[in-house]
């Protein structure tokens, strides 16, 4: 019987996927700091009304939408290396621009709007790249562990950071905290450049056309039916899901009555079911099957959504104090996070393994492109609705529209797909 192999993070042969991992524990952390103080910056110093929020928040995504599918082609022509490095400096130069600003009264909504788009640039190239450059540093058979590794690291950060970043916003004030994650940035950077794998320098003579090469890789996509599958259903996820988080920190501090820190505390709880979802995804995988994770995975965090919209009737009838109020928005938190995680992780791998290398970085960059894509519309219709309808209505609306998806892959082969096997990835639609 052969021994168990060691852990990417001992082996030797991970040397390289542990300094990726380290620049992207860096990067993980810079990003849910400002994923909380930005918005909390526009609520308490700009006084943003939830129209704004939902500009706000379609800028940081909107990247996905306007330059999504070349991103991919332009990821495969690149030092995959170099990507991660410069998204990295650009994100740390952008939002260091925004305490500087504060210091010298120039603050305003429209330059914070600016500064999101641009880092939500850098983002979208990042998450390319590295999605894209992880199967040169492992094996194939490693892949799953490396992708729960880096999950793990993200749900470290999500544990950590808005707990940070609601602390800082507390402590110095929200444009200091933003400070924080532009350092934490120019980090990861720093620890992503001593990745020693260099790949081959991509041949300018073999290159086609940049729409041939993004069509290629759209076609793979649509063209795979479980993969159709994955993406409408994290499409419409993130469809809804976009238009709660474009209001959830202006509902918590406004109609809920909650501090800075305890919205930090809400994300923080939340945080911890992401980072259980991380460890004990690999076991979940290894009893379901990857398919039926897939397939499975997002119910429990659709049924867990109703307790946002459900917190400020029971706030506003006193049956919660803000303790308890935190304590039910963390437990919603929570479970979504554990749901989110295990799909992410069973998917992505799926993905990765599907895919030919070559098509890496246009796949990656195709799917983000649909599933991304919905994130700035629905982040806008989720101010334009919380505007026009109040925000406890457009929450319970946002939460159908994420039920909604949930049944592309609920209703297809992935759900039958035991442990024995993986999904038939030429498998027909039903």
């Amino acid at each position: 019987m052969r021994p168990a192999p060691s852990s990417l993070l001992r082996a030797p042969e991970g040397r390289d996927f542990r300094r990726l991992w380290a620049g992207d524990s860096a990067s993980q952390g810079a990003a849910e700091v400002g994923d909380l103080v930005v918005p909390l910056l526009a609520v308490t110093v700009l006084a943003a009304s939830p129209l704004q929020m939902g500009v706000l928040s379609a800028a940081q995504s909107a990247a996905f939408l306007l330059l999504g599918l070349p991103a991919g082609a332009w990821v495969d022509r690149w030092s995959k290396r170099r990507v991660l490095l410069l998204a990295n400096l650009v994100r740390a130069v952008a939002l260091a621009v925004l305490p500087l600003a504060w210091w010298a009264g120039a603050l305003s909504l429209p330059l914070v709007v600016a500064v999101a788009f641009v880092v939500g640039v850098a983002t979208l190239f990042f998450d390319v790249a590295y999605q894209s450059y992880l199967p040169s540093l492992v094996r194939p058979e490693r892949l799953g562990e490396g992708n729960a590794l880096l999950q793990v690291s993200a749900s470290v950060a999500q544990v950590g950071g808005p707990a940070a970043g609601g602390w800082l916003a507390r402590l110095v004030g929200a444009p200091l905290a933003v400070a924080v994650s532009a350092a934490a940035f120019a980090l990861s950077s720093g620890l992503v450049s001593r990745i020693a794998h260099r790949e081959p320098p991509h041949d300018p003579a073999r290159r086609r056309p940049l729409r041939t090469e993004v069509a290629e890789g759209l076609s793979f996509v649509l063209h795979q039916p479980l993969l159709r599958r994955i993406v409408a259903t994290t499409s419409l996820s993130n469809l809804g899901g976009s238009a709660t988080s474009a209001l959830l920190v202006l509902y918590a501090v406004r109609q809920l009555g909650l501090s800075e820190g305890e919205v930090g505390a809400v994300f923080g709880i939340g945080a911890v079911g992401a980072l259980a979802g991380a460890l004990g995804v690999q076991a979940v995988v290894r009893r379901l099957g990857e398919g039926r994770t897939i397939a499975l995975a997002l119910l429990p965090g659709v049924a867990a959504g109703a307790l946002v919209p459900l917190a400020a009737p029971l706030a506003a009838a006193d049956a919660l104090d803000d303790a308890g109020v935190v304590a039910l928005l963390g437990a919603s938190a929570a479970v979504l996070g554990v749901s989110v995680v295990l799909y992410n992780v069973a998917q992505v791998t799926y993905r990765q393994r599907l895919t030919p290398v070559p098509l890496l970085g246009r796949m990656n960059a195709s799917v983000r492109f649909l599933v991304w894509g919905t994130m700035p519309v629905g982040a806008l219709l989720g101010g334009v609705l919380g505007e026009r309808t109040g925000l406890v209505a457009t929450l319970w609306t946002a939460l159908a529209v994420q039920a909604l998806g949930v049944l592309p892959v609920l209703l297809s082969p992935l759900v039958r797909s035991g442990p024995a096997g993986e999904p038939d990835a030429g498998g027909g639609s039903v």
